[in-house]
């Protein structure tokens, strides 16, 4: 596993790489950065003397050398709107965006797994039907609608719950859900066909005739072999919430990443964009790692 671990790792490397090309080249392309660092009453004089203390007069593979250089050093800039390093912004608001999407996932799972169990027993029922229902409900909903109706029935109707904000765990819920339903759905309808491949298999039903309780051959025979696809999907889904975020945190004012990114972005501020950009993607790689590993807790018989 060692030699896994190394190799996995070594494959960063290169990911990185190209997000950060694609992200260089993106904002390359987005326009002057001089205009929104000078004022409009500058001269050409002064407006030439920033574009090269910032290395803007350069061709583009000389741009991108440097832009590569400091971001292997962290340094991806300082932002003209907050005044302060870019990284070290998004890092403080890394644990908010943490701790809204690991809450998401625990909703994820413990609504999908049980869910996808009873689905999978009682298949073609109403339950079952009922289930499904909610899976593509789940998936066919907009984060940011269902995000707006939770706010209007929980928080302005009922009262129940804040509109927006940080500083409590109630502050936490309704984002957690808006975020979670959908990874939630997708993991239901996995457990679901994988439950019932698995059912249907001749150690199960042998489990069966033996006499072996009903909940002992659910969990301890088909669950945990349906798991490593169930485990794929969950990683997968990891990206979907970090994407989710986005929205999620704008609707509901929470104060990370995903927010952050939308006030840099209106305001161009791009030293915080290739922050935002590259912390998230740093952080979907290591989930992803992690996932991998899992897989070989999970059922020893994989090999690496």
């Amino acid at each position: 596993m060692r030699n896994y671990i190394i190799k996995y790792l070594l494959q960063f490397i290169p990911v990185l790489l190209i997000i950060s090309f694609v992200v260089f080249v993106l904002i390359y392309l987005s326009g002057d950065p001089v205009a929104l660092l000078i004022s409009d009453n500058a001269t050409p004089q002064q407006i030439e003397e920033l574009r090269e203390s910032l290395g803007l007069n350069e061709p583009f593979y000389v741009q991108y050398g440097i832009y590569l250089m400091n971001m292997i050093q962290g340094d991806f800039g300082t932002s003209y709107v907050y005044q302060e390093d870019a990284l070290s912004i998004v890092l403080d608001r890394l644990p908010a965006t943490i701790l809204l999407g690991s809450v998401s996932m625990i909703f994820a799972i413990l609504l999908s797994v049980p869910l996808g169990i009873l689905s999978a027993i009682k298949r073609n029922s109403y339950i079952d039907l009922f289930i499904s229902g909610f899976s593509v409900a789940g998936k066919a909903i907009p984060n940011f609608w269902q995000g707006i109706m939770l706010i209007l029935v929980f928080s302005i109707i009922l009262g129940m719950f804040p509109v927006s904000g940080d500083g409590s765990w109630k502050h936490l819920i309704l984002p957690a859900i808006t975020l979670g339903s959908s990874a939630a759905a997708e993991i239901t309808r996995l457990i679901r066909s994988s439950m019932l491949d698995v059912l249907n298999q001749d150690y199960v039903r042998t489990a069966k005739s033996k006499g072996v309780p009903g909940h002992f051959v659910i969990f301890r025979h088909a669950f945990r072999n349906c798991l490593i696809p169930v485990i794929t999907i969950m990683a997968a889904q990891i990206s979907g919430i970090v994407g989710g975020a986005v929205i999620t945190e704008t609707v509901f004012a929470w104060p990370g990443m995903g927010q952050l990114l939308v006030k840099a972005i209106s305001v161009r501020d791009m030293a915080v964009v290739q922050a935002v950009v590259f912390v998230s993607a740093f952080a979907i790689l290591l989930m992803n790692f992690l996932a991998d590993i899992t897989y070989r807790l999970t059922d020893p018989r994989i090999k690496y």
